[in-house]
């Protein structure tokens, strides 16, 4: 897919999205390629595709049966904005829920813990070098994570804050002022903590339980 992007972008052909893809636009594209060589080399790149996207589908398939022979897919599938592929993915990653003693741990594996990096601590008063008191420092995500997981939960959290149970959190932290990028990252932080408590416990999520722990 980027070697095939390649070939348009080196030739200045201005593109969008995934509309480079679409195999019912595929001769329309290959229309904007004047030279034999860059056509025929983009010919066979989508005909390359074809093969390998049918191919993932396959995989993607046989990943979601295999997940499905285990208890926590149950479990995992009770979690707001997350599907078959997405559970699947996070089992094959995390392997089992008790490698990690606390959300946080979780946090920093797939990439949602906060990080603070401080520079010019230090300051010269009346030619003394001195600590100061506020530090400048700038708030961050770990960048030591791993990607796939954090895509996963970008994505659920993303979903959940325009509908289903996160969808109040979500609007309350906005009117209140709060970055939407900020809230969003709030819930997917959230989703992360109950997607792991779950798994430990081996219980299905409960929204009631959640609502009773917002209200206090």
């Amino acid at each position: 897919m980027l070697r095939l992007k390649a070939i348009f972008r080196g030739r200045a052909i201005a593109y969008k999205g995934h509309d480079i893809y679409r195999q019912d636009r595929r001769q329309q594209w290959l229309e904007k390629l004047l030279e034999p060589g860059a056509k025929q080399r983009a010919e066979s790149l989508y005909k390359q595709l074809a093969e390998l996207s049918k191919l993932r589908h396959k995989a993607k398939l046989a990943m979601v049966k295999e997940a499905r022979r285990q208890a926590a897919y149950v479990w995992l599938m009770s979690v707001p904005r997350l599907g078959a592929v997405s559970v699947a993915q996070l089992m094959a990653v995390v392997g089992t829920p008790h490698r990690f003693r606390s959300k946080r741990q979780f946090w920093t594996y797939v990439g949602l813990a906060v990080v603070t990096r401080s520079s010019a601590d230090h300051e010269v008063v009346d030619g003394v070098l001195r600590r100061r008191r506020r530090p400048v420092a700038t708030r961050g995500l770990n960048r030591n994570h791993n990607h796939q997981l954090k895509r996963v939960f970008k994505s659920a959290a993303t979903s959940a804050c325009h509908s289903g149970p996160f969808q109040a959190a979500y609007e309350a932290r906005v009117q209140q002022g709060m970055d939407p990028s900020l809230a969003r990252l709030t819930i997917a932080r959230q989703l992360a903590a109950i997607t792991l408590a779950i798994w430990k416990r081996g219980q299905q999520f409960n929204p009631e339980r959640m609502k009773q722990q917002t209200a206090a």
